[in-house]
């Protein structure tokens, strides 16, 4: 409830929880104005496995990539959008709980949640071809075409270089000045990164040159549609079609994929 009311303030929008059929409408708070929020609008529907703990989600060239966590569940799948039907999949080692993954040329590359290990797979094929460290928790992963950026569940995003995954540049993210923490799955559309806010139905939109939240998508409407009662069935999974412009968004065992119109 604590990390909650945090959030609520640093974003201006009051606490609404997950589990709740409509988030309340966004209020100000006395210091700070109240950020844009657009409430995500259903463009088409589509079958998603409901088994799928999810934790990364993108588009590269037309075809979408999912990766799901959990130990001893955890996998990166090659799904086809329309029916939801896995194509392909790799699954990790059981002790391991797989996290985000992000698409550089003919690779993939995912992280996990503790270890700092990363992996590099083939694709399409989804072979594994080799492996990468980082310090901290992984818990997504996007790019903006330069490097690769890299969640954590912290305020701050790293920027890594594509080819050796080092470090080039740290960007904290802050809504009114004050930090936004439980990044989650994020993924760059049109010049801003998205990134899902743990265990609430926002979407933070994100300047990358200053790491300031710039608006806020709630897909409360989405979570009222599939109506779970789970806690931990959360929004997450964010996929953007950079040559279709189409949008897509999804969760933790969600049974359906939703593309929604992009604000403007």
């Amino acid at each position: 409830m604590i990390a909650s009311l945090l959030l609520a303030a640093a974003l201006s929008l009051p606490p609404a929880p997950v589990a709740d059929a409509v988030a309340p409408a966004p209020v100000a708070a006395s210091a700070a104005s109240p950020l844009p929020v657009t409430r995500a609008e259903i463009v088409a529907t589509y079958p998603h496995d409901p088994r799928a703990f999810t934790e990364g989600l993108l588009i590269d060239r037309g075809t979408l990539y999912e990766s799901t966590g959990r130990e001893g569940q955890s996998d990166i799948r090659r799904v086809d959008l329309k029916t939801g039907r896995v194509l392909a999949s790799v699954r990790l080692a059981p002790q391991v709980f797989g996290e985000g993954i992000v698409a550089w040329r003919n690779q993939l590359l995912s992280v996990t949640w503790h270890g700092g290990q990363g992996y590099k797979w083939s694709l399409p094929g989804l072979k594994r071809t080799g492996g990468f460290s980082y310090t901290g928790e992984g818990w997504a992963m996007t790019d903006d075409g330069r490097n690769l950026i890299l969640s954590d569940g912290t305020p701050v995003l790293r920027f890594l270089d594509p080819v050796t995954q080092k470090v080039v540049r740290r960007l904290t993210v802050t809504a009114n000045g004050r930090p936004v923490d439980q990044l989650n799955e994020v993924e760059y559309v049109d010049g801003q990164i998205y990134a899902n806010i743990w265990m609430t139905p926002y979407i933070a939109r994100i300047d990358p040159a200053n790491g300031r939240v710039v608006g806020v998508i709630d897909v409360s409407p989405l979570v009222a549609r599939v109506a779970l009662t789970d806690r931990d069935s959360v929004p997450n999974g964010i996929a953007y079609d950079r040559v279709a412009h189409r949008l897509y968004v999804t969760g933790k065992n969600w049974p359906t994929l939703f593309e929604i119109k992009r604000p403007r």
